[in-house]
C-alpha cells in the first residue's frame, strides 16, 4: 500500500494450560481471535470434528490452519455472528483471559486457552503517525504509552476500540467494517490526508 509500518508491540501472547472438553456436547467451536487457534496447542485436535465459527477473516484463516472447518465467518462482530445462528446452539468459545461475554440465547461454555501479557512501553515516534488499534484493550494500552496524542491519528477497528482510546488525539476514525482490510484502507486514507 506504499505505507511505512512502525511496529509497536504492546502485548505478548502466551498459551495457558487447558483441557479440551468432550466435543459431543457442543454444536460449534467459536473463535473470536486468531490467537486462540494459534496458541491452543495439541488440545485443539480433539475439537476439529466440530464446525467452527470465526469473527473476522484473520481468525477464520488461523482456525483453518489449525485444522478446523470454518462454516461461518462474521465480519461485523460476535453479536451479529451469533444472531445469524438458528435455534439454540451449544458453543465452546476458545478465547483469552481478556474477552467480551456475548449476550445471546445460545449456550456458550468459555474456555480460556491463552493470555496476553503487557510489554514494557514501546518508544513511539512523535508526530505524523496513524496508529491502527484492533481492540479496546490495545487501544487503552496505546493511550497509556503514547506521549504525543496531538500528533497521532487513531484508526480504530470498531467504535468500542475508538472509545477506549480516550481523547486528545489529532483525529479518531473508525473502519467501515471491523476487518483488517477495512482498517488498512482507512489507515491508507488517513495517511494520504
Amino acid at each position: 500500500m506504499g505505507l511505512e509500518p512502525v511496529p509497536c508491540p504492546l502485548f505478548e501472547v502466551e498459551a495457558v494450560a487447558w483441557a479440551a472438553p468432550e466435543p459431543r456436547t457442543f454444536d460449534f467451536v467459536l473463535f473470536t481471535s486468531a490467537n486462540a487457534p494459534r496458541h491452543g496447542g495439541d488440545q485443539l485436535a480433539s475439537l476439529t470434528t466440530l464446525p467452527a465459527l470465526a469473527v473476522g477473516q484473520a481468525t477464520a484463516e488461523a482456525a483453518r490452519a489449525a485444522g478446523f472447518r470454518v462454516v461461518k465467518t462474521g465480519e461485523e462482530g460476535i453479536d451479529s455472528l451469533l444472531a445469524a445462528l438458528p435455534g439454540s446452539q451449544r458453543l465452546i468459545h476458545l478465547t483469552g483471559v481478556e474477552h467480551r461475554v456475548a449476550v445471546t440465547a445460545h449456550a456458550i461454555e468459555t474456555v480460556v486457552i491463552y493470555h496476553s501479557i503487557e510489554l514494557a512501553a514501546p518508544v513511539i515516534p512523535s508526530g505524523g503517525l496513524v496508529a491502527l488499534v484492533h481492540s479496546p484493550r490495545a487501544a487503552a494500552r496505546f493511550a497509556e504509552v503514547a506521549r504525543d496524542r496531538a500528533g497521532i491519528t487513531i484508526a480504530a477497528i470498531s467504535a468500542v476500540a475508538a472509545a477506549a482510546c480516550g481523547h486528545g488525539w489529532n483525529n479518531v476514525a473508525i473502519a467501515e467494517q471491523p476487518s483488517d482490510g477495512a482498517l488498512l484502507a482507512l489507515a491508507a486514507r488517513l495517511c494520504q490526508d
